[in-house]
């Protein structure tokens, strides 16, 4: 029986059949003996002056009896006898591996950051090999503490671009090269900013990704990356990208889109929220491309087309790990996803063992895969060169062994050794002319402007089960922020957050206004652009229908429509609507966004959220009082968050609870209803009524939108304690000691979302404090004495919770950093308005 994989591509020519044969049989990991036949088959079919009866002869004589280590010298002649790998040379680096660290994406180590330490040069140089004399030379030499990484060579095959970094003093900045090593040109100089994964655009211009932006992740401390875009001469640096977190690993799709990988989450789990896209490469259309809610494996990096066909050989790997792990070949026609089953649109994998963790096993499933691979280079659809972890059978010379060396794998089993040296090779791309894609026009102005959507029917698409149309009523925008700022003390809020956010998941928000959908679901509004943004569908009452989980980002000018929210990307679009009967939406000018009760600000809940329950609920909850037992609405701010916010968490996501948010959900998408203030236990109570309480319109909505956008605390990321616990404590650690001794309780403990015993501590009535009533009165006196010092600290700087915070020395520095980096892509597009050019300072 046929797999998925094979149904869709036509048996047309031998190759493809000898393809699909191969894609049936999942490729053993010890290749037979018939595996080496189909490959010198495919070799024929595809090279006319290839040797192949030669090479059938010496095979047929081996058949018979047990040779192992001829089968392997057979092996590696025959496959590297192909004629194109003869007449074209492979360009690839040596250094050492990365260092392992949090995450696949961290490999830049940029200086003044906190894993610049991980940095390790020396031993690196950009090289050609010429594989049919087996002879290496050098090209660029990185020096004696210098790394060269991420090759792309031109699409006339003559130069040669990559990054390159001389010592751990430096940052990664790009050059370029011509293959004979002469006229070596640097093209970017921005100090602290690292430079990486560059390729060369149609246009004559480049794409890359750099840390130019500042901004980290929003579960640790480790600095992000966006997609940036120049002139082929290192002039006029724009951003493409605009997610909050990663996109790297660029390469072009024939028809002149980009196509990269992309880390990032909007109410979801830090570690399974990385697959591919696309973008225009004027910064245009950024779009999914696969696996944005798959589970396992953890990222999808490195991916490149295979020529040809609509498949991508990329690597699957694991969240905490260097960026290496399983070879996959992915056909999107097939879904967009991994099925239930963990397979579908994954046609293959190296090794095939690793099949079995698509979809399943978790964001670091792909962790013990063995051998590693990693640098995915298609040369056809059945043949792949790649950088792969050595094993003892694959280095028999004397000396120390290469960690990784160059591969040459095959979809019929085969894999053999092309190329291996101290310390380690990565990266190979053959050194050739290959076709050019289209230049695709540019749709981005550079002035500022918002961009104008049109959705067609908001109630159509995926996971819309038992929406109706004219039941969402409202679409809102809300803006996810980049975070800027970190510190080392963590809250344990499912992943690390530093500092404490919300209760379970990461991100602060901002609402930028709410428009409406037309009675045939149609709407039509203008987004700010340069802004990272996702959408929320609102019944008549304003409650969340359903929720992107994910975000966009538009540019200056830019036109984008779709068929409906969740639309499913594989269906076919829509007929274009009727100029002489358009829909409603297209029967006005675009709606604006307006804020929401007042312009749009970072989302606080002590300013939204708590006044509803000061004014309606705490004369019965309140410390010390029968109903405040059960269900504490104070505003009282204790070591993390306040006393309201903690427990409106307790029983977080359980039937006898409170809250249905989503916290740091699960990758795949939910149905509408799942979460939310619909499902949510305190607005069922407050819609049917308790006791005299009755909420006016206005606090009605922002107790059900702060639910829907996932119950977020702390409007910034900015800190004023940044060396205390959670980033926001005004007591310092010593102190927290103290206070554990002198009330029994071990007050720092309850820092994570698994542990809630409510507020054990209040600053702004500190006699309140219930970690007090354990204590005997001269221990009581000194706790209050240590509650009372940090609300004197908190008046005199104010956390993040209050209107009147001030953050710390650091966050200011790197806020003003932010600002300058700010100005000069400015400066670039104002030079792009010109038609002038401006370089990196």
């Amino acid at each position: 029986m046929m797999t998925p994989g094979a149904r869709v591509l036509p048996c047309l020519c031998l190759y493809l059949c000898l393809f699909t044969i191969a894609c049936r049989a999942a490729a053993p990991a010890d290749p037979s003996l018939a595996s080496l036949r189909a490959a010198i088959d495919d070799l024929a079919a595809r090279c006319p002056d290839y040797p192949a009866a030669s090479f059938r002869a010496r095979l047929a004589a081996l058949e018979h009896r047990q040779a192992a280590a001829e089968v392997a010298t057979l092996r590696r002649e025959a496959l590297l006898a192909d004629p194109r790998l003869a007449r074209q040379p492979i360009v690839f680096v040596t250094h050492w591996q990365y260092a392992p660290d949090h995450h696949n994406t961290e490999t830049m180590f940029v200086t003044g950051e906190c894993n610049t330490a991980s940095y390790h040069g020396g031993g690196s140089a950009l090289k050609v090999l010429d594989v049919r004399k087996g002879v290496a030379r050098t090209v660029v030499d990185a020096g004696p503490d210098g790394l060269i990484r991420d090759p792309d060579v031109s699409f006339d095959g003559r130069r040669i671009l990559f990054s390159m970094r001389r010592s751990r003093a430096d940052d990664y900045h790009l050059y370029e090269v011509n293959a004979d090593g002469s006229g070596l040109v640097q093209l970017t100089r921005l100090p602290g900013a690292a430079d990486f994964d560059p390729i060369h655009l149609p246009d004559g211009g480049i794409a890359f990704t750099s840390t130019r932006e500042p901004k980290y992740c929003g579960c640790n401390m480790h600095i992000m990356a966006n997609l940036y875009r120049m002139d082929g001469d290192g002039a006029n640096i724009v951003k493409i990208g605009g997610s909050t977190l990663f996109e790297g690993h660029s390469r072009l799709l024939p028809d002149g889109r980009i196509l990269y990988d992309r880390w990032e989450y909007i109410d979801r789990n830090f570690g399974d929220a990385q697959g591919l896209w696309t973008v225009n490469p004027d910064g245009t259309g950024h779009t999914i491309y696969w696996g944005n809610h798959t589970p396992s494996p953890g990222g999808v990096l490195d991916a490149h087309p295979i020529p040809g066909t609509d498949r991508v050989v990329c690597t699957f790997t694991s969240c905490h790990d260097r960026p290496w792990g399983a070879l996959a070949i992915i056909d999107r026609r097939l879904g967009l996803d991994a099925d239930a089953h963990g397979r579908s649109s994954v046609v293959m994998t190296w090794p095939r063992s690793a099949m079995d963790l698509v979809g399943r096993g978790g964001f670091d499933a792909f962790q013990p895969v063995r051998p590693h691979y990693e640098d995915p280079f298609p040369l056809d659809e059945t043949r792949f060169l790649c950088a792969r972890e050595l094993g003892e059978a694959d280095w028999s010379a004397p000396g120390p062994r290469p960690e990784m060396g160059l591969f040459l794998v095959d979809v019929f089993g085969n894999e053999v050794l092309v190329h291996a040296e101290a310390p380690a090779c990565f990266n190979p791309v053959p050194l050739a002319p290959r076709p050019v894609p289209p230049v695709l026009p540019s749709r981005r102005d550079f002035e500022g402007r918002p961009a104008t959507v049109y959705v067609v029917d908001a109630a159509q698409g995926t996971h819309m089960k038992g929406v109706k149309r004219g039941d969402v009523r409202w679409l809102r925008v809300v803006e996810s922020p980049e975070k800027r700022h970190w510190t080392v003390p963590t809250w344990g809020g499912q992943g690390v957050q530093r500092p404490a956010m919300n209760w379970h998941n990461f991100e602060n928000k901002q609402i930028l206004g709410t428009v409406p959908v037309e009675s045939d679901g149609s709407v039509h509004l203008e987004v700010p652009s340069d802004t990272y943004v996702y959408f929320q569908l609102l019944d008549a009452d304003g409650m969340m229908v359903q929720s992107m989980r994910s975000g966009v980002v538009f540019q200056s000018g830019e036109r984008v429509s779709c068929t409906g929210c969740h639309e499913d990307r594989l269906a076919s679009p829509p007929p274009r609507s009727d100029p002489a009967n358009p829909t409603l939406a297209l029967r006005r000018v675009p709606s604006t966004l307006d804020g929401w009760h007042g312009p749009p600000r970072p989302f606080s809940y002590m300013a939204e959220v708590q006044p509803v329950w000061d004014r309606h609920c705490v004369t019965c909850h309140d410390f010390g009082k029968p109903a405040g037992a059960k269900l504490n609405l104070a505003g009282d701010r204790d070591l993390f968050f306040n006393a309201s916010y903690e427990a409106l968490h307790q029983r977080w996501n359980r039937k006898d609870g409170y809250l249905r948010t989503v916290g740091a959900g699960p990758a795949e998408t939910r149905e509408p209803g799942t979460w939310g203030s619909r499902a949510s236990p305190l607005v069922a109570l407050l819609r049917k009524g308790h006791h005299d309480v009755r909420l006016n319109a206005e606090e009605w909505d922002r107790v059900v939108t702060w639910i829907d956008l996932n119950a977020p605390y702390y409007p910034s990321y900015a800190s004023a304690y940044p060396a205390n616990s959670v980033g926001r404590n005004p007591l310092d650690p010593d102190e927290m000691a103290r206070l554990r001794a002198l009330t029994g309780i071990d007050l720092d403990g309850f820092g994570t979302w698994e542990t809630n015993r409510g507020a054990l501590v209040s600053f702004d009535r500190p006699e309140l404090s219930p970690c007090l009533a354990s204590s005997d009165s001269g221990s009581r006196a000194q706790a209050l004495a240590l509650i009372r010092a940090g609300r004197q600290r908190l008046k005199d700087r104010p956390r993040g919770d209050t209107a009147e915070f001030t953050p710390c020395e650091v966050d200011l520095r790197r806020e003003e950093t932010y600002r300058q980096r700010q100005q000069l892509e400015q400066r670039s597009r104002a030079a792009i308005r010109s038609g002038t050019k401006v370089y990196d300072p």
